[in-house]
């Protein structure tokens, strides 16, 4: 966003009317009632946030102890660029120094603590494979070249297998590209070239996850916890154990308003009345909708239940109102398509295995990012983070985290499909891909392994087109908006926090007819240095970039751009 842009909203007449209803206790509802405090010069009363379960934070999630172990089921990847992630915390006070905010720590840390990975690939149990190039052919960097220059329009429902050849898919490059954003072959391309054209300034770097950032603790602990407190401070009302069941919806020729909310709390039926002077922000979809968590003798399940999915049921019974609501079943119709498996392993008292993979990696924990075994069938990713990677997290305990996005297939050491392991089995199969067999009833018995099925983890990535996720506000909505993954935003990418950051930010500015731009998406596309060093990577020294643009750029005094 250019400085010029960085104005103070003016407070609008009757603002002090309007009430917000929030559905949905994640990133984007959070940012979404920031947003209106900071910008839309709401009260905190005034903002009503629902989520049915008992803790707030949606997919950001960290929680635990030493005794009963810790768990997180994921993480997102940050990176220097996520303008409305960043903006965001640069204005939530950091809990440990009320005179620094959040961005201010975080920068400092990857400052301190910058990424770059030394090992990114393993095979042959505990052997470092090349990860020295991206390992394209020339054939292969045509089909992602004419990738990045296609119409969205023409790739709906195209799969990454339908648009590349057999070999792409063995090529480090896909190794790198799906162990970070856990894409699957069958995934939708059109999400895989905004990936390719939105992080493109980090593809000369792919290989050793430069430009990838981390954060001091889990997710939880450093963004949501942080941002929960400001929000608390300001009176919002965060209501947990809350369900919101359905909405009403008065749909005309020009408008659609929310007249009602159906809730339900305290095992109480109850109906909200709403007017078009109201707010209501939908978070409709999730992915980590339906988890179930396992121990070490007990698999997660895989939750097949179709008619109790939260968020999902609520976006099925609104989209059935108007087809400007998208088209939920698309997204969570084929839960084989969009699951996979990750445990949180909590080691006490037993250094073994953190010495053996720093010695192993070269990389302090935190400071390697994610690590891919190639030769497992279950596709095993795994990282070390900063430690203590848990606020309350003991000197003497360690924390490592891992997932497979392959569970329906037999292990190479544990002959079970992931899906139906334990704990105690996952943890050995991922010690046995190390060289680490021998260590395995060592390193078990200082363990507690948690494993986490999620159903929809990867649902947002499912083929898709143009009209299957909504607008962040419809066409003729009043009072209406989609926040989220689930909503449609021009060249972003979902599965990542600045996705749900922008709906909330666009969702605030829209309903409230506010003055401020949203932070625009990131287009470094479109600047040459970007594109001579991405060629640079994919190429190699197949034919010698340097020279072609030499000649090209010879006597029109941009010569020297190849010094930059």
């Amino acid at each position: 966003m250019k400085n010029y842009e960085r104005i103070n909203t003016i407070t609008h007449k009757g603002i002090e009317n309007k009430n917000a209803y929030l559905v949905g206790g994640g990133i984007a509802s959070l940012a979404s009632a920031a947003y209106l405090i900071r910008d839309g010069h709401l009260k905190g009363e005034q903002i009503h946030i629902f989520e049915k379960l008992r803790v707030l934070g949606g997919s950001m999630d960290g929680a635990g102890n030493a005794k009963d172990g810790y768990v997180a089921r994921g993480g997102r990847e940050l990176e220097s660029y996520m303008e409305c992630l960043w903006d965001l915390y640069g204005f939530i006070p950091s809990l440990t120094d009320p005179n620094r905010t959040v961005l201010d720590e975080f920068k400092a840390l990857n400052i301190e603590e910058p990424i770059k990975s030394h090992c990114r690939l393993i095979e042959n149990q505990g052997q470092k494979a090349d990860f020295s190039t991206l390992g394209l052919e020339m054939d292969e960097i045509m089909d992602l070249s004419k990738l990045v220059i296609s119409n969205d329009e023409d790739l709906g429902y195209v799969t990454c297998e339908q648009w590349f050849k057999p070999a792409f898919f063995e090529t480090n490059f896909w190794y790198f590209f799906r162990s970070m954003f856990a894409f699957e072959n069958w995934h939708s391309v059109l999400e895989a070239k905004r990936y390719i054209v939105r992080f493109m300034h980090l593809i000369s770097g792919m290989n050793q996850l430069v430009g990838i950032l981390h954060t001091e603790y889990n997710q939880y602990d450093s963004f949501i916890l942080p941002l929960i407190t400001w929000l608390k401070k300001h009176g919002v009302r965060m209501e947990l154990g809350v369900e919101v069941t359905d909405l009403d919806i008065k749909i005309t020729e020009n408008e659609k308003t929310v007249e009602r909310i159906y809730i339900i709390r305290d095992g109480k039926e109850e109906v909200i009345e709403t007017s078009n002077t109201d707010l209501v922000f939908i978070t409709n979809g999730s992915m980590t909708e339906n988890s179930t968590l396992g121990s070490m003798d007990k698999p997660a399940v895989l939750n097949r239940d179709q008619k109790n999915r939260g968020c999902w049921s609520l976006w099925e019974k609104i989209a059935k109102q108007s087809d400007d609501f998208g088209h939920p079943d698309v997204f969570a119709g084929n839960i084989e398509d969009s699951n996979w498996l990750s445990f949180t392993t909590t080691i006490t008292d037993n250094s073994t295995l953190l010495d053996y993979l720093l010695e192993f990696t070269g990389d302090a924990p935190g400071m390697g990012g994610a690590i891919t075994i190639k030769d497992s069938n279950w596709l095993i990713t795994f990282v070390v983070p900063k430690q203590p990677h848990f606020i309350n997290q003991p000197e003497n305990v360690h924390v490592l985290w891992a997932y497979g996005l392959f569970s329906d297939k037999d292990g190479n050491y544990i002959k079970k499909k992931m899906r139906d392991c334990t704990g105690s089995e996952l943890l050995s199969e991922l010690l046995y891909h190390l060289g680490l067999e021998e260590q395995i009833p060592e390193i078990l018995s200082s363990s507690n392994v948690i494993p986490c099925m999620m159903p929809y983890i990867t649902s947002q990535f499912m083929p898709r087109s143009k009209g299957d996720r909504p607008e962040v506000v419809p066409k003729g909505s009043t009072n209406l908006a989609f926040i989220g993954q689930f909503s449609e935003i021009p060249n972003d990418c979902v599965f990542t926090v600045e996705y749900s950051i922008r709906s909330a930010i666009m969702a605030v500015y829209q309903l409230l007819g506010l003055e401020k731009q949203v932070p625009p998406v990131y287009n470094g596309q479109y600047d040459l240095r970007v594109l001579l060093n991405t060629v640079r990577t994919m190429v190699g020294k197949k034919i010698s970039i340097d020279n072609l643009l030499a000649k090209l750029l010879m006597n029109t005094g941009l010569n020297n751009i190849m010094d930059l």
